[in-house]
């Protein structure tokens, strides 16, 4: 029993990519290694809340650095839309490479056209902020954490919002807020009002 771990995926250069913390990781087999003298390759069983199904295609492009287009998520399917936003938050800070945030003031644009439930808006104003494969968020708490900044905005901008008339209709849904509920689309633009972004319905 090793107990507790980082278990991190690499890149061909060895760059980490992105961690995920693991549970309960046990040996079951040990051998030398072909990567070198004084290595050993094990063979562990573990547990693992944040590695979603799904995630292997998203860390795949990271890997191979084909990520490098926007609306790559539009045909996932809902549960591989989580794990791709999954991904995008583990592995921002090597997408990033060190790019500090764009400045307070600029202009971002986000696509409603395939914003069709929460995580569909996820993906939609990472890839806006952030470029292709981006994270800004994966929930409301999420998405305030990264309006106060070091997740690729500057507080305050301007948010073009492009067909949110259908974003709109799409994002009904009604979720706690406090001691009462609201329409999702609503507390959507009142947590950008409050954190200084200025959205233009378009």
């Amino acid at each position: 029993m090793a107990g507790n771990a980082w278990f991190e995926l690499l890149d061909g250069d060895g760059a980490t990519m992105g961690p995920y913390f693991v549970n309960e990781v046990t040996v079951i087999d040990v051998r030398p290694s072909a990567s070198g003298a004084g290595l050993v390759d094990l063979t562990v069983t573990l547990w693992c809340e944040n590695a979603l199904p799904g995630a292997e295609r998203p860390w795949e492009l990271v890997h191979t650095g084909y990520l490098n287009h926007t609306g790559m998520w539009h045909e996932l399917t809902p549960e591989n839309r989580h794990a791709w936003l999954s991904v995008a938050l583990w592995s921002r800070e090597y997408q990033r490479q060190g790019k500090p945030d764009a400045p307070a003031g600029q202009v971002f644009s986000l696509d409603g056209r395939h914003i069709v439930d929460r995580d569909t808006f996820y993906c939609a104003i990472g890839e806006a902020i952030n470029g292709p494969g981006g994270y800004f968020g994966w929930n409301l708490d999420a998405l305030d954490d990264c309006l106060r900044g070091g997740w690729g905005a500057t507080t305050p901008f301007t948010l073009y919002w492009d067909f949110s008339a259908e974003a709109r209709t799409r994002l009904a849904e009604c979720v706690p807020a406090g001691d009462r509920e609201r329409v999702l689309f609503d507390l959507l633009l009142e947590i950008f009002e409050e954190r200084g972004v200025s959205v233009i319905l378009r």
